[in-house]
């Protein structure tokens, strides 16, 4: 499995000069899934036939989170890219990877407080390139931090996702009170873009990860 996610968490624990403890660190856990081991959903990923690439960028210790799932888009898309967002110093391999002829940049963001000709609300796809989606991974105030803050992303164009396509998957998967995580906006995005096979099978991940974290929450209790 080519999970940049899992990749950029094992570099981050190689080079940190103390141990991360997340949420729950002295359970027994899937060094794959995060979840616990009785509760591991591995073998049930499916990797997508699509034809578009991700790239997450993730504040600080985000990588580290069980709860994260930015980690499950990894799973299921074959190309997948992951960096620790850093304001002042971008990961050289980030920056070589958004100027590649090979790839179509694209932010995907609300369009609130966003210039308007920047924002488009459907991807028009340039011959010769797939579409990069590119994910601000953190809670919503890291993802504003890192969007205001970060001159490379400045010229990329913004896909905003309607509030009533979110509403409609939000629907789908099960009403929560939080906006959607990471994973949950990829599936919109997926579908919006015609990848179908994609879409549906990073939301039967979705729904396995989150029926099994929430399980293992429960029996905490």
């Amino acid at each position: 499995m080519n999970n940049s996610v899992l990749a950029l968490r094992q570099r981050q624990i190689a080079s940190a000069q103390r141990e991360y403890k997340a949420r729950g660190s002295k359970l027994a856990r899937c060094e794959c899934c995060l979840l616990a081991v009785s509760l591991c959903i591995c073998d049930k990923v499916k990797i997508a036939n699509s034809n578009v690439a991700v790239c997450l960028l993730m504040y600080h210790n985000e990588s580290f989170k069980p709860s994260n799932t930015g980690r499950l888009i990894a799973d299921v898309l074959p190309d997948n890219h992951a960096f620790r967002w850093d304001r002042t110093d971008p990961d050289p391999t980030l920056l070589a990877l958004l100027s590649s002829p090979f790839y179509q940049p694209i932010v995907v963001f609300p369009a609130e407080g966003v210039e308007s000709e920047r924002v488009i609300s459907k991807v028009e796809r340039e011959e010769g390139k797939k579409p990069l989606f590119i994910f601000l991974d953190g809670t919503w105030r890291e993802a504003k931090k890192m969007f205001r803050k970060s001159p490379y992303l400045d010229s990329f164009p913004v896909l905003s996702i309607a509030p009533d396509k979110l509403s409609d998957y939000k629907l789908r998967v099960a009403p929560h009170e939080h906006q959607l995580g990471t994973a949950e906006v990829a599936c919109v995005v997926l579908e919006e873009c015609a990848e179908h096979d994609a879409a549906q099978k990073l939301t039967d991940h979705f729904v396995d990860f989150r029926d099994a974290y929430l399980k293992g929450k429960r029996s905490k209790l």
